[in-house]
C-alpha cells in the first residue's frame, strides 16, 4: 500500500467508525508499525484547514474524524429528526384489507369498510406503502392496489406469508369497521 493509500485508508476507517479509533488498531489493520502510524497521524492532523467541514483530531491514542464545531447549527437543522407520522386507525384498516386481499380495488375496500377509502388510499400511496397493481378487467377498469416492499420494511417482514393469520372465523368480506 502506498503512502497516499495509507492516508486514505485511515480516513476511511475514521469516517466509518464515527467515534475515536485506537491508533494501534489502525496500525495493525494497515500492517504498519506504531512509529509509521504516528507519522501518518501527524500528517493527517496537519491537513486540517479552514476550507473543509471535517477535521481529524487526536486524543491520547485515539484518532477521530469529526465535523467542525462551527457547522453544528447547520448540521442540526439539516438532520432534524423527522417526526415519524403514525397511521390513523382508518388508514391502518385500509392497509390491512389491502395486505390480506390484494390485489383489490377501492370499491372492494369500501364495500368491506362501509365508508369511503379515498383519503386512506391517498395516504398509503403517498407513503409508498401501496401501489397500483394494474386495472381490473371489469366495467370501468378500476385500479387494483397491492402492498409494496416499503410496506414489508415498515412492518419488519420479509414477505406476505409472515403476516399474522386471520382467525379462522374471520372473513374480511364479512367484516365492518366502525
Amino acid at each position: 500500500m502506498t503512502h497516499n493509500e495509507q492516508l486514505s485508508a485511515i480516513e476511511a476507517i475514521l469516517f466509518v467508525a464515527g467515534s475515536g479509533v485506537e491508533m494501534e488498531s489502525i496500525a495493525r489493520a494497515l500492517g504498519i508499525t506504531q512509529l509509521e502510524m504516528n507519522s501518518l497521524a501527524e500528517e493527517l492532523l496537519a491537513r486540517n484547514d479552514d476550507t473543509r467541514g471535517l477535521e481529524i483530531c487526536r486524543t491520547d491514542d485515539l484518532l477521530q474524524m469529526r465535523t467542525k464545531a462551527q457547522y453544528s447549527d447547520c448540521i442540526r437543522d439539516a438532520l432534524k429528526p423527522v417526526a415519524r407520522k403514525t397511521l390513523s386507525r382508518s388508514v391502518l384498516e385500509t392497509l390491512s384489507i389491502i395486505a390480506y386481499k390484494q390485489p383489490i380495488t377501492r370499491g372492494e375496500i369500501e364495500e368491506i369498510k362501509g365508508v369511503s377509502a379515498d383519503y386512506s388510499i391517498q395516504t398509503l400511496l403517498s407513503r409508498k406503502l401501496i401501489e397500483s397493481a394494474g386495472k381490473k378487467k371489469t366495467i370501468g377498469r378500476p385500479t387494483l392496489y397491492r402492498t409494496t416492499s416499503d410496506f414489508l420494511r415498515h412492518f419488519g417482514i420479509e414477505d406476505l406469508s409472515q403476516l399474522p393469520p386471520l382467525p379462522e372465523d374471520v372473513d374480511l368480506s364479512d367484516v365492518t369497521f366502525e
